[in-house]
């Protein structure tokens, strides 16, 4: 069985009918777009998706500090740059 990883859950044809219904009936949060009872994506508000996104770039970035720690660095002056 599959999972629904939202509260609220709509169908393809619910959706069409209104989409900003749907999203302002969520009050900010995800919903789980059905088609034929299994989920085939989810919607978010537009802010709730770029802050995702801005999580997912400074996750990245602090792996990326984490590989990087055992280096020695290299000193500069704002001259150099």
């Amino acid at each position: 069985m599959q999972s629904v990883l939202a509260d609220m859950a709509v169908s393809v044809s619910e959706l069409k009918k209104n989409p900003s219904a749907v999203l302002n009936s969520a009050h900010g949060g995800p919903v789980a777009v059905l088609n034929h009872n299994r989920v085939m994506g989810y919607m978010v508000p537009a802010d709730v998706f770029e802050a995702m996104m801005e999580r997912l770039d400074d996750l990245e970035l602090a792996e990326i500090v984490r590989s990087r720690r055992h280096e020695t660095p290299i000193p500069v002056t704002l001259d150099d740059l």
